[in-house]
């Protein structure tokens, strides 16, 4: 990581003002005990119906235009405001309530702020693949701090979900196939953006999500449902939110999908028993978009006062985007379905997040002085460039580099190809907070950058993302996404090659529009677009060298990209940023050390794979065949990249492993060191990764699990230990009596640059 840059980012954020208002409750400690006598206090003053309102989460918009919410404000009815990002609106319906309401319970308010608010840094998935968490860190740092800045008191974020479907458009929003990555990351942001206290002036309250198994859903189909054994459902998919929790996570986000046969909005199991008595959680739990509606087409509540009695049975705290709470819990109130003590205690959680933010001290403790608000919203100055820069490129994975066609010479002419090549919006990527497309750098801008006057730049679009209307029609929808160019397929292609023609190099930047990685956006097909296929035929027969740079949300399935291509960089949506970042990779300014945090399928009909399998009775050997195994026998049954890929501009190697003991016993560690060499001419660095294996146990365990990664810096021919210390927590796992516990016996280590090209070595555990 550049600790300069860190340095400048904590620098920037210490200086922050600490800014107080008047508060109509006084000043109160920030404690447990104070706050849980304040809420108690306050509790015995209100209404059911102000109660009700505090539960009741609403989004700005024609649904709620402003006249409306001023209404509802005045008689208490609205609890928290999400899809407002500016001060000046966000301090207005502050002052509604101050000025309007009885009791004068501030209002927070929440927007999701997932790899950024105004600077975007790259997707999750991109974040994923730096494999730092100081640089995740400091993605959550300045997020929160924009995010602050803004008015904000919470985001949607960060999302945890484990998925192992790249047909599912939301891994774009998470971290990956893993579950060890996925829980690191996402405590990593928590950490940052909360901070020491979310009641700070530039910190925020996280509210983790979309809890829980969201990414199982079968099929990769958004929305859909899971259902797994308990052992696979708390191996591989709970742990994220459990640390993400256990970093402090004040809210909770509850997901859309069923787990089992029950809706996670009206699983008591899920948010009660586990939740609550068993993480021993004390945040907020909010629905998602409309979930308590949903509740009916789900088949588990009769019509909509059953599905709010449900709902809040369940333990969800607080109605994301309708009307049922408010207009329904009176009645079940009266009738007895819903209990006093039901209402009062989804009420004091949501009260007690307020006073955690602060809120009861200040209500305004996010929004500074009025004459302190930007004279532009949008102003050039408020953005972090650098940071968004710097994690841009350390985001970047190189999947192929044959005869070293990269780094690009600053020379010649180069010819810059392709439907994403010079689009901001894209360059973005989904939930993309308050950026401003304009002031993204597109990759066309970034390469002209990088040369100046040094080389010629020609540039083409060549196609249309993708030529099929329907799709062209699901991706404006609700917003006008994609441009299309008018003119024919044909007439693109043959501007195309004829820049290309007259060229040294091509950099073809191809892959999905954003809106194809997003919500409700799964595919059954995660190859290029049939125009982007011809495309990069027709670049591939002119002969010229050809670089494919790929902006995607998801893996794609590029067996024959990868035949085509004679260089491959994976960019993600790479951010404001982006264009200058993929630059300074494409030119040698930056030597690219990303690892994949998915693996990359060669077919959609190899879904599901991933590097963390069971182990099976008849196990499939590439080095010697046999038909009676667990195999596909129409193609090559290994990923096209494994889970934790990556090249460099240099090369590496690793020794062999050497463990500081042969055995260790349950109150003991051992460690697994290795020697890392940069072999190569060039400095560079690279995520070094430990696996553990059970090898026998009293259940199938993973051929390989991730436990550790650690990040180095080498100079050619320089070396470095890099040890990872082993103990019982790597070793546990919950086996078939869901007890969560380390079996005795033998473990493999396997230590690598990628999941698949590992050195071994081995212990006991007493």
């Amino acid at each position: 990581m550049n600790w300069r840059l860190a340095a400048a980012v904590a620098a920037c954020l210490s200086l922050a003002p600490a800014l107080a208002g008047t508060s109509p409750f006084g000043q109160h400690p920030l404690t447990v005990q104070a706050r849980d006598a304040f809420v108690s206090d306050l509790l015995t003053r209100m209404t059911n119906d102000e109660k009700i309102g505090q539960l009741r989460l609403i989004s700005v918009g024609p649904d709620n235009p402003k006249s409306a919410i001023r209404d509802m404000i005045k008689q208490g009815q609205v609890g928290a405001i999400f899809n407002t990002v500016t001060r000046q609106d966000i301090r207005a319906m502050q002052d509604q309530v101050m000025a309007l309401s009885r009791l004068k319970i501030p209002l927070f308010f929440a927007y999701d702020v997932v790899h950024g608010q105004r600077t975007i840094f790259p997707i999750s998935l991109g974040l994923a693949s730096t494999f730092n968490l100081d640089t995740a860190s400091i993605v959550g740092r300045v997020s929160a701090y924009e995010a602050a800045d803004d008015g904000l008191n919470m985001t949607w974020a960060p999302m945890v979900d484990v998925s192992r479907d790249p047909r599912w458009g939301r891994v774009s929003e998470g971290f990956g196939e893993d579950t060890f990555l996925s829980s690191a990351m996402g405590q990593a942001l928590v950490t940052s953006m909360q901070g020491k206290s979310p009641a700070e002036r530039y910190s925020v309250m996280t509210s983790v999500k979309h809890f829980a198994a969201y990414g199982a859903v079968e099929g990769g189909r958004e929305y859909n449902t899971v259902d797994m054994s308990p052992q696979r459902l708390f191996n591989d998919y709970m742990p994220p939110y459990k640390a993400a929790l256990d970093a402090g996570s004040g809210g909770v986000m509850v997901a859309l999908n069923s787990v089992n046969g029950t809706p996670s909005t009206a699983d008591s199991w899920l948010l009660k028993d586990l939740l609550r008595d068993q993480w021993g959680f004390t945040g907020i739990t909010i629905s998602d978009h409309g979930a308590i509606k949903e509740l009916i087409k789900h088949g588990v509540a009769r019509d909509p006062e059953d599905a709010v009695r449900v709902a809040l049975n369940a333990g969800i705290n607080m109605s994301m985007s309708d009307e049922y709470y408010s207009k329904y819990l009176p009645g079940l109130l009266k009738s007895g379905a819903v209990s006093q003590q039901a209402l009062d205690d989804a009420t004091r959680h949501v009260l007690n997040v307020k006073y955690d933010m602060g809120l009861f001290n200040d209500p305004y403790s996010h929004l500074g002085p009025r004459e302190s608000d930007p004279a532009e919203t949008n102003a050039e100055s408020r953005l972090h460039r650098e940071a968004a820069r710097q994690v841009a490129r350390e985001s970047l994975v190189l999947l192929k580099n044959r005869l070293n066609t990269l780094p690009l010479k600053k020379s010649g002419t180069i010819a810059v190809i392709g439907p994403l090549a010079d689009s901001k919006r894209d360059m973005m990527g989904s939930w993309s907070a308050a950026g401003v497309a304009e002031q993204s750098v597109t990759v066309l801008q970034g390469i002209k950058n990088a040369l100046g006057e040094q080389a010629t730049v020609r540039y083409a679009r060549g196609a249309n993302v993708t030529d099929d209307q329907g799709i062209v029609a699901f991706l404006n929808q609700y917003e006008p996404a994609v441009t299309i160019d008018k003119r024919t397929p044909q007439a693109m292609l043959d501007e195309a090659v004829k820049t290309a023609s007259q060229s040294d190099v091509i950099v073809a930047v191809v892959g999905e529009a954003q809106g194809m990685a997003h919500e409700a956006s799964s595919r059954t097909d995660i190859s290029l677009p049939a125009s982007q296929q011809a495309l990069i035929a027709a670049l591939k027969k002119t002969g010229k060298p050809l670089v494919l740079v790929l902006m995607n949300g998801r893996p794609l399935t590029l067996v024959k990209e990868d035949q085509q291509a004679d260089a491959l960089l994976e960019t993600w949506f790479a951010g404001t940023e982006g264009g200058n970042a993929i630059a300074d990779v494409l030119f040698g300014d930056y030597n690219p050390s990303g690892k994949l945090p998915m693996s990359f399928p060669r077919s959609v009909g190899q879904i599901p794979v991933y590097y963390s399998h069971l182990s099976t009775g008849r196990p499939y050997n590439a080095d010697k065949p046999n038909k009676y195994t667990s195999r596909y026998f129409d193609q090559v049954n290994a990923p096209l990249y494994p889970f934790g890929y990556g090249l460099s501009y240099t090369t590496f190697s690793v020794s062999p492993v050497r463990m500081s003991a042969p055995s260790m016993d349950k109150q003991g560690s051992v460690t697994a060191s290795v020697t890392v060499t940069n072999t190569g001419k060039r400095e560079g660095a690279t995520a070094v990764q430990l696996y553990l294996q059970d090898v026998t146990a009293s259940m199938s365990r993973p051929v390989k699990m991730l436990r550790g990664f650690k990040k180095v810096a080498l100079k050619p021919g320089e070396a470095t230990t890099v040890s990872f210390p082993i103990d019982v927590n790597a070793l546990s796992f919950w086996n078939a009596r869901m007890q969560h516990a380390a079996e005795p016996g033998a473990f493999n280590v396997y230590i690598g640059l990628d999941s698949a090209r590992v050195q071994q070595g081995e212990f006991t555990l007493k």
